[in-house]
């Protein structure tokens, strides 16, 4: 994951915590989600699970401070939009920071990427290697 940003551990609310290594994913894939085109929360919330939240669905409010986060972060920026029949929606925009951030993320989890199929690799070997052995 990027360096120089915070790192913090929290709750997922109703749905049971939310291991840090899972929120923490989730921003790259926001951020993603925004450089495609803007989208209010409600919206992101379910794109999510094109990335893998569909087993394990994020608590909106979750979701919700990710977002207002990443925008005092400088990366989001936020309007509300009071056009359509329905409250109004608060819409998020990616920044050039953000869209920066983003390819931080990208080149950080293709170098885990390449260290964890290295491990599984060496794992299976290990294991075909000494079928029955333990040690």
């Amino acid at each position: 994951m990027p360096r120089g940003r915070r790192r913090r551990r929290m709750g997922g609310g109703g749905g049971g915590p939310c291991p840090t290594r899972i929120y923490r994913f989730m921003e790259p894939c926001l951020l993603l989600l925004l450089h495609r085109s803007s989208s209010h929360g409600y919206s992101l919330q379910d794109e999510l699970k094109e990335f893998g939240f569909a087993e394990a669905p994020v608590d909106p409010s979750v979701v919700y401070r990710a977002l207002r986060e990443m925008e005092e972060q400088g990366l989001l920026t936020s309007t509300w939009d009071t056009e359509g029949s329905g409250p109004p929606r608060r819409v998020y925009r990616l920044t050039a920071q953000g869209d920066q951030y983003l390819a931080q993320w990208v080149a950080d989890l293709r170098e885990t990427d390449r260290v964890l199929h290295d491990f599984f690799a060496a794992y299976d070997k290990h294991m075909l290697e000494g079928e029955g052995a333990h040690h």
